[in-house]
């Protein structure tokens, strides 16, 4: 057999391993039986309801009562459940979800979860008798950090009618409403060949993707999405509705660039918008024995940031590259998926952009390439596919300097796991390595934000990130810590060798992680000073307690 039939042969048996996988997940097996079995019954909730939550709910409802839904409403409350992207969250029922309809029943809502938080202060001292939490926030849904956008008991405020996108006359704007899908931005702005900074998966919620940052196909040209955003407007913990924007209550808008939910409830981001078309974009898929060649593809064309190697300069226009590393536990293959993007049309819709074909990724030999014009809508769609909801899903990051000895350590750390997971033979496991560009210089651009990244050098920046997903419950700590011991592992090759970095992007962050240690002491405690400021009593610090916190709580005020 020549080499050609050989290669051909390992193509065809990686296309069939991976439909035949796509085919494991949606239809009907043992394994997804027993997931589906493992899916919480809420009928029986208000039983186990405390005293306190029950008070709360019966408050809530006697000033709120078309805006409130209960297990009691089983289709409504289920579909409400059943929103979030990560199965883990649709285990976590709450007392009740509060809908609010607009920012002033949102600020009744509050109101209550502040008296209701000072009673509880009041009782005491702390929350730490009442441990079915008091509320959390929830935009799209799509973190799987425990707590981060749902609760045990409590309320959930749930942003999805707060479903605005009204582009200004000027076109150099766009109102966004906190509860949208960035599909929703994306197919609204198209029809007047607009476009904004905003995520890359069209399923992520605008809201929690932009409080922790945000990365774009547009952060090269325009910045990080947080960084765009000429103004809030949010729900403060006494309840009264304010903007804040670099000229009404300016550090309170700095500090929400990249400062999460620790302040109030946006319940409008106002971004800055610019003329755009359809995009080049897609994903090229790979043998696994084209990792080395994928890693040095991927240093090469980042070290273009600072260097100019024969003319192959750094190209503004290009979003990426992702390079993906996956591991299907159901089948035992391992494959490659590169994303690559161009926000510039190209004249020919079949070409690559010049930057990427002088690239070492136009030179792999791949299986096949989905790399093609399209508008942004589609490409979005793209991303969201490749991991779709109703999965336990885990998340894990840490960031690295752009050097060829650590990404070789970190592929490593990847393969070192597979190991593991084929040893406790965690069912439907998928394990995504991910690698892409985290540049300094795309924090300088745009509006001040709290990352930190703006005082570092030019040098290029790996963010590094695990994104794993399987099906049963009862491997939730096994792969929680086959994800911690990977990055662990990481880190301590990249400290040793020097090339450890401190920013963690919030947005892939596990719960076990700090993320505002890496923005820098000075950025942190500029953010503890905008939250004494106008959350004086911790409402958004214990009161609203899933996600990254400030840290204030241990310390006091």
């Amino acid at each position: 057999m020549t080499s050609t039939m050989l290669l051909t042969s390992a193509a065809v048996v990686l296309v069939t391993s991976i439909f035949i996988a796509y085919r494991l997940q949606v239809r009907s097996s043992k394994t997804r039986r027993d997931a589906e079995a493992e899916k919480p019954n809420h009928l029986n909730l208000d039983a186990s309801l405390s005293e306190s939550a029950l008070r709360l709910r019966k408050n809530l409802m006697a000033v709120l009562p078309d805006s409130i839904i209960i297990p009691a409403n089983s289709n409504s409350f289920k579909k409400s459940m059943d929103a979030y992207w990560a199965q883990q969250a649709c285990e976590v029922p709450p007392g009740c979800v509060v809908q609010p309809r607009n920012a002033q029943e949102l600020s009744q809502a509050i109101r209550i979860l502040k008296s209701e938080y000072d009673e509880r202060m009041r009782v005491d001292g702390s929350l730490g008798k009442h441990p079915d939490g008091l509320f959390a926030v929830r935009s799209g849904g799509h973190s799987p950090v425990a707590g981060a956008s749902s609760i045990q008991g409590g309320a959930v405020i749930d942003l999805s009618l707060f479903d605005e996108v009204t582009p200004a006359a000027d076109g150099k704007s766009v109102a966004i409403g906190a509860g949208c899908k960035w599909v929703q931005v994306y197919n609204a702005l198209q029809a007047k060949s607009l476009a904004v900074a905003g995520g890359r998966n069209s399923q992520v919620g605008v809201g929690g993707l932009t409080l922790g940052g945000g990365l774009s196909f547009f952060s090269p040209r325009f910045g990080i999405v947080c960084s765009n955003i000429t103004e809030y407007e949010i729900v403060l913990a006494d309840g009264s509705i304010v903007k804040a924007s670099e000229a009404s209550n300016p550090d309170l808008w700095r500090a929400l660039k990249g400062g999460s939910n620790n302040f109030g409830i946006v319940t409008r981001f106002t971004a800055r918008s610019f003329p755009a078309g359809d995009i080049w974009s897609g994903f090229l898929y790979l043998l696994p024995s084209q990792a080395l060649k994928v890693l040095t593809s991927f240093r090469e064309f980042l070290d273009r940031v600072i260097s100019n190697d024969e003319g192959k300069v750094y190209d503004e226009h290009a979003a990426g590259p992702l390079a993906c590393f996956t591991y299907l536990q159901a089948l035992g293959v391992q494959a490659i998926a590169v994303a690559l993007t161009h926000t510039r049309t190209p004249q020919s819709g079949t070409k690559w952009p010049a930057c990427w074909q002088s690239s070492g990724f136009s030179k792999l030999w791949r299986l096949w390439s989905t790399c093609s014009v399209k508008s942004l809508p589609a490409a979005t769609n793209e991303l969201s596919v490749l991991n779709p909801p109703g999965r336990r899903q885990e998340f894990a990051t840490t960031t690295i300097k752009n050097d060829q000895a650590t990404l070789e350590a970190t592929h490593q750390a990847y393969c070192d796991a597979i190991a593991r997971i084929r040893k406790r033979n965690i069912k439907n496991m998928s394990w995504t390595l991910v690698l892409q560009p985290m540049l300094p210089d795309w924090a300088r651009k745009g509006d001040p934000n709290v990352l930190g990244l703006d005082t570092c050098t030019d040098e290029p920046l790996v963010n590094v990130s695990f994104t794993v997903n399987w099906a049963l419950s009862k491997d939730d700590e096994i792969v929680q810590g086959i994800t911690r011991a990977a990055i662990e592992q990481i880190d301590a090759f990249a400290t040793e060798h020097g090339t450890a970095h401190r920013y963690r992007y919030l947005n892939y962050c596990d719960s076990w992680q700090r993320p505002f240690d890496g923005y820098g002491k000075a950025n942190l405690e500029f953010m503890r000073e905008v939250s004494r400021k106008y959350d004086p009593e911790g409402l958004f610090q214990r009161g609203c307690a899933g996600g990254f916190k400030l840290g204030l709580c241990d310390g006091g005020r």
